[in-house]
């Protein structure tokens, strides 16, 4: 099932129906800033296994998930002052922020360190669906068996149905992953140069 929706102002509406794809348990490709994710409901663990599967990625690599600001981010994650003022600066944004998980987020979500990466997108569809589900959805990228990035929502819609259950057809995405950036302690680490602007922590 492949539904049209604005990405600039995307209706209530249709962000509604996609909810209750993810409140019944089914997996979504979605549109965010850097590129497609895939994701389910972060509390679904039968659908997250699934996504690992068809995925093919080790349980030794959760995850990152998206929540709808920082707020919300404060719920899912330990975040010192040093860490709340650097995301305050650049959310929503193409960053994935390595924060300590709280008892919240559950265990398949988090490493060996009980860390989980945490996105706040700049993307009206996919915050607007974190927050009408009232908690996080996962993301991982929509990306073929070779790893490279889909970035046409039809190509997405063909290749992984099933198991995907619904795609969101947001546009066009020119795939450029998220900058990682650790925020354990108060001493950033770039895991990653993505689309985010870097130039800060170095």
């Amino acid at each position: 099932m492949l539904i049209r929706i604005n990405p600039e102002n995307p209706p209530e509406r249709l962000l509604r129906r996609v909810v209750q794809v993810l409140t019944a348990g089914g997996i979504i490709a979605y549109p965010t800033d850097t590129c497609y994710g895939i994701g389910c409901d972060l509390f679904n663990k039968k659908a997250i296994e699934k996504i690992y599967q068809f995925k093919k990625r080790p349980l030794t690599k959760p995850f990152s998930f998206i929540c709808a600001d920082l707020k919300h981010i404060s719920e899912y994650a330990k975040v010192s002052n040093f860490a709340y003022k650097t995301m305050r600066r650049l959310l929503p944004g193409p960053y994935t922020f390595i924060l300590e998980g709280s008892r919240l987020v559950p265990k398949i979500m988090l490493t060996r360190r009980k860390t989980a990466g945490l996105r706040v997108p700049d993307n009206a569809i996919c915050l607007g669906l974190v927050k009408l589900l009232g908690h996080p959805i996962i993301s991982t990228s929509a990306s073929r068996e070779d790893g490279s990035v889909m970035s046409d929502p039809y190509d997405i819609a063909e290749y992984y149905k099933p198991p995907l259950d619904l795609v969101i057809d947001g546009g066009v995405i020119a795939p450029a992953p998220s900058s990682v950036i650790s925020l354990i302690g108060d001493v950033p680490e770039i895991i990653r140069e993505g689309k985010g602007e870097v130039s800060d922590f170095i």
